[in-house]
This record gives C-alpha cells, structure tokens and sequence, in this order.
C-alpha cells in the first residue's frame, strides 16, 4: 500500500463522517460539532492507517497512541465543554447572521472542508504508519518528549479556562491565571507545538519532507484565519475594554512575561 491509496481511504471516512455531524447539526442548530468532529477524525485516521498499513508494528502502535490520546481528548473537551448543554459558538453565529441565505450549504462544505483538512494534517501518520525500520531512533524519542511536553500544556491551560469560566464572579472578565497570564492563547500554540512530534517521528522517512504541512498550516490557521483572528474578535464583542487591556500587556501565541500597560 502506498501513502496516496492510504489517503484517499482516510478521506473516504472522514467524508462520511462530515456528512453524519452536517445532518446532526441541521437538526441541532448547533456547528459547533464540526471542531469535536475535526479533533475526533484525526484519532481515527491513525488509528485506521495503523490497522491497515504494513510499516513497523511498534511504530505504527506508538504513532496510533500518541496521536489518538491528544485527538480524543481534545474531541472530548470540546464536546464537554463547548458543545453539550451550551449555546452556539459565537463564531458560528456570525456566519449565520451574515449568511441569511443558503447557509446549510455552506456548512456542508464547510464540514467537508475540515474532514479534508485532518487527511492533509494526517499526512505524517501515514508516513510513520508505513515506515519499515524496525527501530525506534533518538529523533522518535525527541518527539516523544515534545508530544508530552505540548499535550500536558494544552491540558493544563483547558483546565485552568474551564476552572475560570466555572466562577460566575468572573463573567465578562478575561482568564490570566496559569498560562493564561503569558499567552493569550496557549491552548492554540501546545496544540501547535504538538504537530512537531510527528515531523520528529517521520525523520529519515521516505517523504519526509511532508511532514512539515502540518505545522506550517496549522501556524497559519491558527494565527491568521479559524484561531487566533475570530476567537478575539469574539473576546472583544463580550469582554471590551478588559480584553483590549489584556491584549496590550499579553502575548498573543508565544508564552512570554506579561508587559506593562502604558494606557
């Protein structure tokens, strides 16, 4: 089997997957289930590419861990915290405001769009998936560490938001506890950091050089167009002048000491 056939089975099932959480959100009104789906799909593409592919079993077996681990966690925050029992995320809104017309349209290929995303994203799995030697090297063994260093960052700023968002006190004011105090957003630049471990995983891999879309697209999403841009524009329409203060002493991706502010 090669990488490509690999692919195009992954974005059979994700395809599939898409239409499932499409139909389910026309019934709830609710797209917020597309993020639990894009996070969810990824954990069953290495889980499938290691079922079916022929690298090194305990390769294959470690990639398949990893990657499930910080997929389904992530799904199940979501899914917890940002989806049951809440209202619809305030970016999802927006689209419906400003698209009064055909909007079920352009969810259906928005949720498709995110389904072929995690087949792009997924590309370093199937690297690692069919990847023969039968060792593990150093650089494995790097990105290993990365992958807990980012998955125990990300948990820790999740808990420390969810913690925060728990205390009605402290409605409409910003989180700066915990890792919330040096980044603006640490959640986004853990789960960032974590796409490095399978570029680490894949060293010496037949097309490696593949591995780094992920980091690279994610960087940019994340800075410039699903992350960063829309999740402030949000904070600033609920929180105003308090979110203004913590984004002129705040770094907004890299965690970094606070700055003072000079308003």
């Amino acid at each position: 089997m090669n990488l490509w056939t690999l692919l195009l089975q992954g974005w059979l099932i994700v395809a599939g997957v898409m239409l499932a959480l499409w139909l389910v959100q026309r019934k709830t009104n609710d797209a917020g289930i597309v993020d639990v789906g894009w996070a969810a799909n990824l954990g069953v593409l290495a889980i499938y590419f290691a079922l079916v592919a022929d690298g090194w079993a305990v390769r294959r077996v470690l990639m398949a861990t990893l990657v499930s681990i910080w997929a389904f966690r992530l799904a199940g925050y979501l899914f917890f915290n940002r989806v049951l029992g809440k209202p619809e995320d305030g970016r999802y809104q927006e689209l419906r405001r400003n698209r009064p017309q055909g909007v079920q349209t352009f969810f259906f290929f928005f949720f498709q769009a995110q389904g072929l995303l995690d087949v792009i994203l997924s590309i370093p799995f199937a690297i690692i998936a069919l990847d023969r030697t039968a060792s593990i090297s150093p650089w494995e063994w790097i990105g290993v560490a990365v992958w807990l260093i980012s998955v125990a960052g990300e948990t820790l700023a999740d808990r420390q938001l969810a913690r925060f968002r728990a205390d009605p006190a402290n409605r409409g004011r910003t989180c700066r506890i915990g890792l919330w105090r040096y980044s603006r957003h640490p959640n986004y630049f853990f789960e960032w950091l974590h796409w490095w471990t399978y570029v680490l995983m894949a060293c010496g891999s037949p097309l490696f050089s593949l591995t780094f879309l992920p980091p690279i697209i994610m960087l940019f999403l994340i800075v410039k167009v699903t992350g960063i841009p829309p999740t402030e524009a949000q904070a600033l329409r609920s929180r105003g002048d308090d979110y203004r203060a913590y984004q002129r002493t705040t770094s907004p991706f890299i965690p970094w000491f606070p700055r003072k502010d000079a308003s």
